[in-house]
């Protein structure tokens, strides 16, 4: 891996993330994982590894930068936590599967299933869709099914999961606010349950670089988080000041650029 200079990259990377997630509230995972996977291509990570280190490592860093949103949520009462606890047990089910079924899978075909998901996700964005409500919430086995296909797409995909989580529950009839401050406090258990999984999955291999827990390189993990704790208020308070559907959009061509290269390699 490369010397301590190199990994200068890392907080500026976690600046950009941060900047990102607080202006759109998601993405900061997907463009985390992308880059994440450039720099180990390119600093000789074994080849058979380089997308499972970058997703495993996405969703450490997640666990710390979840914990800033979750107080602000919490402190305006938005988050549902009777719906947090019911989707919490199938979360981490789904989280420690989408890890074990990412490790199954081979590197370049987990690098075009990325692909794919970051194409669906700007869609997502730049269509700003909010599914129809009026269904309601699901019972304990809804709230399980959910909780596990949000886990594991998330795992697969890197990310918090408030990209899956948020239209589910715009589906149910929840409103905007608490949709999102739900999605959010969800954040964390699907984290902490994919990085445990990345790492259990990764654990014993022996070409991984130093600093590294299975999946998940630590020096990363600390140098995003420190960059992205920096920019994340910045960002949601450039969300609160000019108008951001241009931005994105803007966003979500990135994001179909970054899909399309991981696609093609």
């Amino acid at each position: 891996m490369p010397d301590i200079s190199l990994l200068l990259w890392f907080p500026a990377l976690g600046a950009f993330a941060g900047l990102l997630a607080g202006m759109f509230g998601i993405g900061g995972g997907l463009v985390l994982v992308a880059a994440l996977n450039w720099f180990f291509v390119r600093n000789g990570v074994d080849p058979a590894h380089q997308m499972h280190l970058a997703l495993g490592t996405s969703l450490a860093t997640i666990i710390v930068t979840s914990l800033s949103s979750i107080r602000a949520h919490h402190s305006r009462g938005a988050i549902r936590w009777a719906t947090v606890r019911l989707l919490v047990p199938g979360i981490l089910a789904g989280g420690l599967a989408g890890a074990w079924l990412a490790e199954s899978i081979a590197n370049d075909a987990l690098r075009r299933l990325f692909g794919v998901l970051v194409v669906v996700f700007s869609l997502y964005i730049v269509l700003d869709v909010k599914p129809g409500g009026g269904r309601g919430l699901p019972g304990r086995a809804g709230h399980l099914a959910a909780g596990v296909t949000i886990g594991v797409i998330a795992a697969l995909a890197g990310i918090g999961g408030g990209n899956v989580s948020n239209p589910f529950f715009l589906w149910c009839g929840v409103d905007m606010r608490s949709a999102v401050a739900t999605s959010a406090a969800l954040t964390f258990p699907v984290a902490l349950a994919s990085t445990v999984g990345f790492i259990w999955a990764g654990w014993g291999v022996s070409t991984l670089p130093p600093y590294s827990s299975g999946f998940v390189y630590w020096p990363a993990v600390a140098g995003i988080v420190a960059g992205s704790v920096l920019t994340a208020p910045l960002g949601a308070r450039i969300a609160h000041t000019i108008p951001v559907n241009g931005l994105r959009r803007a966003f979500a061509i990135l994001l179909v650029v970054v899909g399309t290269l991981m696609l093609l390699g």
